[in-house]
């Protein structure tokens, strides 16, 4: 049976989009009450526990565990962020919640890459007037726009892994930037999360709103400032 197509578009292309579409609409409404700070709170000593007695794999399962919450964009990403410093430190836990958040956003970029990207970068780069000149500015200073998406709290993490994949970002260019951009905030989270014990110990909660701290939001704002330099560089020179 011939599957519908339409200027290089496949629903099969689709297929995975709609796949993670659901299991994120399952995982809303099922995930939200377990992957929470109360369930980390109430099983730290069981994770602690079963940590110290098979780290290897609590080391892999947690990767795994991120890098799905990620792929699937199911809630809990701060949580799992504050887990990974809970569980191995500030470092190598930092190291963990990096890796496995790149690799996860790689996944569901390459599915929406593949489903709908290739179909609207074409209907893009063919398109003329304002649209036009959105995709040429977005090609012309791709790296700046994607750090500043990474870089910028506002930002929701899905949102900056499925706009890139729509406008035709190369994978490589992507993961790389992906990887740099979220280093701040990965590292301010894990930091937080390293601190759970004495924050449990009070019998509070975390401050998760520190990275508006600023003392940490100032030198995340000058990192945006230098990633929008050659943005507002080129824009003088027109």
């Amino acid at each position: 049976m011939a599957t519908a197509k339409s200027d290089g578009f496949s629903v099969q292309k689709v297929l995975p989009l709609i796949g993670i579409a659901i299991v994120a609409t399952i995982g809303f409404f099922t995930l939200k009450d377990y992957l929470s700070f109360e369930t980390l709170r109430d099983n730290r000593e069981a994770l602690l526990a079963w940590r110290d007695a098979n780290y290897v794999m609590a080391t892999f399962g947690f990767i795994a565990v991120y890098i799905a919450i990620v792929a699937f964009s199911l809630p809990g990403a701060a949580i799992i962020s504050l887990t990974g410093g809970f569980l191995f430190g500030l470092f190598p836990g930092a190291v963990y919640n990096i890796v496995s958040a790149t690799i996860g956003a790689v996944l569901i970029f390459t599915a929406a890459r593949m489903g709908l990207g290739e179909y609207l970068s074409r209907k893009m780069d063919s398109a003329g007037g304002v649209v036009g000149k959105i995709k040429a500015g977005l090609d012309e200073n791709e790296v700046s726009f994607l750090l500043l998406m990474r870089l910028v709290p506002a930002f929701p993490f899905f949102v900056a892994n499925l706009v890139p994949a729509l406008v035709g970002t190369k994978l490589r260019t992507f993961a790389w930037t992906t990887f740099v951009g979220i280093i701040p905030g990965g590292v301010v989270y894990t930091w937080v999360g390293s601190g759970l014990g004495e924050v449990f110990a009070r019998g509070a909660t975390p401050n998760l709103g520190i990275i508006f701290d600023p003392k940490i939001l100032g030198p995340i704002l000058a990192l945006c400032a230098l990633s929008a330099l050659p943005i507002v560089l080129k824009a003088l020179k027109k």
